[in-house]
């Protein structure tokens, strides 16, 4: 099991910040605004909850099932092309905690830590795309203190700081041509972590009793992962080169009357500040490999409701179709097997008492088919891999929300 996750949003960000969204398939996320879980999707919202202390603890638990299917990939050179790969997914968790605090009646105060980018990929040495990846793992922590100020009755402002601990382990097999005819593949690897920061931004509108609207904005983070290559058992200084995406998010929220909710969204996600992954050696600076993405400019759109069923259970359902990075079979790569997805939410919020209530989420995520017809190495001559990859994921989720 993994804590880094299976990507659930576009490219490899993680969609999963609290357990109450999975209920509703995070629509309108920046909207909702009900416990302390709002520092990450707005933190405009904790001007929203009610004078005193909140703190939301969640955890949400991923199965994903990835598997390939050949269709007429290359051998690379005289070595034999291998199999499907066995089960490249699995099971990860994904937790997430956030607290936040009443200074005075206008201003809030909180912390919320949880990964927000992560992907772990992992197929059999044998696998006809081992040249390109066998084991990919990425993970990203981030701290975000955050404050917010509500201007007046119908505005509130929110601004938040994120430090991120970002780590990548990334394997590959090459061919060991020194130690033909044996035809023997020996591991590649780049391992490496680094810290960087960014600042996210948001803002709540009350239009009428019924009607609010929240606006948000995550800046871009610009990474220097530092590690080693390890080639062919000799360790090399490297460094990759990352600016994970900017973000920015439009929901609405709308009380149709006192039971019912309906929640939308429209969020747009920069992945085309990651061209490539480019791995240099610190003392020369030369490319040691190149790993182009070719990812574009993705958004994402959700709806959904809650229904007050009665005075301590809150009833959940949401919908979302979420737009790939990766649009091109060329540009698909083994570590990272993304395409356009949509998910189906249910959930329920339970009051245990007056001051805390648990939420409860499940939904599945559909993948569409994503076709490959990627050369290694940059090099159609020398061996190109083609095929299918088959996709789909169950979401479980829990949150604990406490209120003193």
């Amino acid at each position: 099991m993994s804590i880094t996750g299976g990507a659930t949003a576009a490219g490899f960000a993680l969609q999963n910040q609290n357990g109450a969204g999975t209920g509703y398939a995070y629509a309108g996320a920046a909207a909702v605004a009900q416990d302390a879980s709002t520092i990450y999707f707005n933190p405009a919202g904790m001007t929203y909850l009610a004078p005193g202390h909140h703190i939301s603890g969640a955890g949400s638990l991923l199965a994903r099932s990835l598997k390939f299917k050949d269709t007429g990939s290359d051998p690379l050179l005289v070595y034999p092309v291998g199999d499907n790969g066995g089960q490249g997914g699995g099971w990860a968790a994904v937790p997430a905690v956030y607290w936040s605090m009443a200074i005075t009646p206008a201003i809030r105060a909180g912390l919320g830590i949880s990964p927000t980018f992560g992907n772990a990929t992992e197929w059999s040495n044998t696998f006809v795309g081992r040249y390109q990846g066998i084991h990919s793992e990425i993970s990203s922590i981030n701290a975000n203190p955050s404050i917010a100020w509500r201007v007046n009755d119908m505005i509130s402002l929110g601004a938040g700081l994120n430090v991120v601990r970002f780590d990548a382990d990334l394997r590959s097999m090459t061919p060991a041509t020194s130690m033909l005819p044996a035809r023997v593949d020996a591991q590649t690897r780049v391992k490496g972590d680094d810290i960087g920061f960014g600042y996210n931004l948001g803002a709540m509108f009350q239009l009428t009793p019924a009607t609010r609207i929240g606006l948000t904005y995550r800046s871009t983070i610009d990474l220097k992962v530092r590690g080693d290559a390890e080639i062919a058992g000799n360790k090399i200084p490297a460094s990759v080169s990352v600016e994970l995406p900017n973000t920015v998010s439009a929901a609405v929220s709308h009380m149709v009357n006192d039971r019912l909710q309906l929640l939308g969204d429209f969020t747009w996600m920069g992945w085309s500040h990651i061209p490539a992954l480019s791995v240099q050696s610190r003392a020369t600076g030369s490319v040691l490999s190149l790993e182009p993405l070719g990812f574009k400019d993705t958004y994402r759109v959700g709806v959904g409701t809650q229904y007050q069923y009665s005075d301590t259970l809150r009833l959940r359902a949401g919908f979302a179709w979420d737009q790939s990075p990766t649009q091109k079979a060329a540009d698909r790569t083994v570590r990272l097997p993304d395409s356009d997805r949509f998910w189906l939410g249910v959930g329920v919020n339970q009051k245990i008492s007056k001051k805390t209530s648990i939420d409860l989420g499940y939904a599945h995520i559909f993948f569409d088919s994503a076709e490959i017809n990627r050369p290694t190495n940059n090099n159609p001559a020398l061996q190109i891999v083609r095929g299918s990859f088959n996709t789909s994921v169950h979401i479980l989720s829990v949150q604990l929300n406490h209120q003193f």
